[in-house]
């Protein structure tokens, strides 16, 4: 087993090794450059003919403030259903007969752009991209098509537990105004029978736009054909607004919430708190290498213990999230079936007061450290994976140069600083828990509970 090990810490210094070298200097091979008002970001690679692009502006849910809350996610769906130009048919023929691809998804703050295509198709593309979001055809008939599927979508996520169970949370835990503060679905049903043609022209005319856009760029292309074509196809074009950046959470208090639904064969369970931290601030890294020592995948201590030495769940971890721009969240996630519930909760309680209160190990830092830094850099192997960390780490404030700093980042910490972070960001006493599924009237022999405080 000793040599086992050996070689194993061999054969992944030697990958970190090679691909170390395949991304070093990140910020030395991208260029970065504001063209036609947009934050642009081209980085060449050794792929060759194939070129990604991602992107995003500040046009998500939570823009909709005190507006029609369904209006961002139509406006959104209704960039791929045809121009002012070209209907829907015409672009798809288009894309289809090039092999290229583009779609848009909104999120909580952004639009988000992917696409991929031949370096030779990059003027298309481009420009399909700027037609859309520029001159959206925005007709009548589409939108009623945009509404009914995306209510039949909501409809869907009401007997979705996890859905439910994020819902839950993530009203729980911050408040009122908060751009990470979900919608309810029954709300947003509502809103998307009611909201109008012209609710989503105007959104679109306020909120789309090249200032805090950002496009990123990567494969065999050079940073003056991007720029060409960037600039031909999105200049003349203005708006936009930022994100929405609040004051920190409060902290929620400790509360269990019940979401019964019936004939489910699983119970999903969320159970933390707002952290009142977006990845930038001091002790931010240090929390998530901690929270990835107790719940990242099979090596993590909740796995360990919960699923392999007790068998009460086959699928439990924990993370930090929704911190990019605003203030985030930590949450261990679990599947439990209803039998076990009760079971399963009081052994993830059980290891999560105990990481808490004593901290991780050296050794547990040591190899945590290492398959964090190994993952990174395989997550940058593929053109997809270097231009969304590049837009992430843009989201987040930095720059190009933070995606070198990052690996030597994660080897500065020490085990006190982990502990410290763990300790002073989270308190197991004052965490909210939720369960959605066969609970309480769902759950035939359990109480019900919609709300204990």
């Amino acid at each position: 087993m000793r040599n086992q090990n050996v070689l194993k810490a061999g054969v992944l210094a030697a990958l970190l090794c090679a691909t170390s070298i395949a991304t070093a200097n990140m910020a030395e091979q991208s260029h970065r450059d504001t063209v036609a008002g947009i934050d642009l970001v081209t980085y060449p690679t050794n792929v060759k003919n194939v070129v990604v692009i991602v992107g995003a502006l500040p046009a998500g849910d939570a823009m909709a403030t005190t507006g029609n809350i369904a209006v961002p996610t139509l406006a959104g769906m209704m960039l791929d259903r045809g121009t002012k130009a070209l209907d829907k048919f015409a672009i798809a023929e288009q894309l289809d007969n090039v092999g290229a691809e583009i779609s848009f998804q909104v999120g909580t703050q952004s639009l988000e752009i992917r696409a991929k295509c031949l370096k030779k198709d990059l003027p298309l593309v481009m420009g399909l991209i700027a037609a859309e979001l520029r001159t959206p055809a925005l007709s009548a008939q589409e939108f009623a098509k945009a509404k009914q599927q995306f209510a039949g979508s909501l409809e869907a996520s009401l007997q979705n537990t996890e859905a439910r169970a994020g819902e839950a949370f993530g009203r729980a835990i911050y408040p009122e105004g908060h751009p990470n503060r979900p919608h309810a679905v029954a709300d947003y049903m509502a809103a998307a029978k009611s909201a109008t043609l012209d609710e989503t022209k105007a959104f679109i005319a306020k909120y789309y736009g090249p200032a805090h856009m950002t496009l990123v760029l990567v494969g065999d292309v050079a940073a003056p054909k991007a720029q060409a074509e960037v600039a031909k196809a999105f200049t003349g074009w203005s708006g936009g607004q930022d994100y929405i950046r609040p004051p920190v959470a409060a902290a929620s208090g400790s509360r269990e919430i019940s979401v019964p639904l019936n004939g489910k064969p699983s119970v999903s369970v969320l159970l933390g708190q707002a952290t009142g931290l977006r990845f930038r601030d001091p002790d931010a890294l240090a929390l998530r290498v901690g929270t990835a020592v107790f719940g990242h995948g099979f090596t993590g201590r909740l796995m360990g213990t919960v699923r392999d030495k007790e068998g009460l769940t086959y699928n439990i971890g924990a993370g930090v999230s929704e911190d990019s721009i605003a203030d985030g969240e930590w949450a261990i996630s679990a599947s439990f079936a209803p039998a076990l519930l009760d079971r399963g909760i009081a052994s993830t309680r059980r290891e999560l007061q105990k990481w808490w209160s004593d901290g991780i190990t050296d050794t547990e830092l040591a190899d945590r450290k290492q398959g964090l830094v190994g993952g990174y850099f395989v997550g940058l192997s593929t053109s997809l994976g270097v231009a969304g960390q590049i837009l992430t780490s843009l989201q987040r404030g930095y720059d190009v140069s933070w995606l070198d700093r990052y690996p030597e980042a994660i080897k500065a910490l020490s085990r006190a600083q982990v502990n410290s972070a763990i300790k002073t960001h989270l308190n197991p006493d004052a965490m909210v828990l939720v369960e959605a599924g066969s609970v309480g009237s769902a759950a035939p022999g359990r109480p019900a509970a919609a709300e204990r405080p």
